[in-house]
């Protein structure tokens, strides 16, 4: 099947170009961006025209910031496209509800991905998890901002999410591993004082079970970047390291893709699947978590930032 990407940036083309050009399923046939492009690769700089002129592309991938993805989502999808989003898959819930009442009323296919659950041990910790007791889980995310998204400014905006950019990763994973849902029950946002999002934050969440449920997100990471899920269970100890690439239960370790390693392709190859059958997988259960942190939070300004 013919694709077009669209928002040439540095995920686009670290991730979803390579992913892409290593399916089975797709082809790269055009890319829309007013900054960027693919070689060998049609390339517009506004949708529409690209809608016009390619009738012959039936699904289009969305790596845009989230503030203009709507828009540009509900412009594919009126032209009768497939649409497959970066996440997180809109700046707001209603964005994301009213995406999937029109995808779902004309019969188009429409994916929000969460490309840490395709990290390697994921499905393999979900599994073990499925039949324990949950005692304790503990979320350590984190990074340096400046090594993963330098330069982009938009992420320190209104609807850039800040360190929930990384931190909705950790989210995707554990709302898909626990077997019963989590919500928030308080939050602290630090906010740098020359900024509208958060660099760090700390949540607590009610787990239906009585388990303690906490996160730590930071953006100001040296050194080695931390991506831990560290669950205690009735039956031991399960963590989740680099990202979901690696896990060890009760201190044997199994995993040896490196973090990222093989996660898009599969994002594509699901993406397959939902064109084939019709489908509409936009679980928004990581961003409700967000967005909850953000109505219960109790916001602290940090020293001014400068990227």
């Amino acid at each position: 099947m013919k694709i077009a990407l669209v928002g040439i940036g540095k995920i686009a083309l670290d991730q979803h170009v390579p992913a892409i050009a290593a399916s089975p399923d797709w082809e790269l046939a055009a890319t829309v961006s007013r900054h960027g492009s693919v070689d060998g690769v049609d390339a517009y700089t506004d949708l529409g025209d690209m809608l016009t002129a390619r009738p012959d592309i039936r699904v289009v991938s969305l790596c845009l910031p989230p503030v203009p993805r709507y828009a540009y989502a509900m412009q594919a999808l009126a032209a009768g496209r497939h649409v497959m989003l970066e996440k997180p898959p809109g700046a707001t819930l209603a964005e994301c509800h009213a995406l999937t009442a029109k995808a779902r009323a004309d019969g188009l296919s429409l994916y929000a991905t969460w490309h840490s659950r395709q990290a390697d041990m994921v499905g393999a910790a979900k599994n073990w998890l499925a039949d324990k007791t949950l005692k304790s889980l503990q979320v350590t995310w984190k990074e340096d901002v400046r090594r993963w998204h330098p330069g982009q400014d938009w992420i320190w905006e209104p609807g850039g999410l800040g360190v929930f950019d990384p931190g909705i990763n950790a989210l995707s994973i554990v709302t898909e591993i626990l077997p019963h849902d989590i919500h928030v029950t308080g939050a602290t946002l630090k906010v740098p004082e020359n900024r509208q999002t958060p660099i760090a934050v700390d949540m607590t969440f009610h787990h239906p079970q009585g388990a303690q449920v906490g996160a730590v997100f930071d953006w100001r990471q040296e050194g080695d970047q931390i991506w831990t899920i560290e669950a205690e269970t009735d039956a031991g100890t399960l963590s989740l390291t680099d990202g979901g690439a690696r896990m060890q239960i009760n201190g044997e370790t199994t995993g040896t893709a490196a973090p990222l390693g093989g996660e898009y392709p599969r994002l594509y190859a699901q993406m397959a699947q939902l064109v084939h059958a019709g489908g509409v997988d936009m679980d928004l259960r990581p961003m409700t978590l967000v967005a909850d942190a953000y109505t219960l939070g109790r916001r602290t300004t940090v020293a001014a930032f400068e990227s």
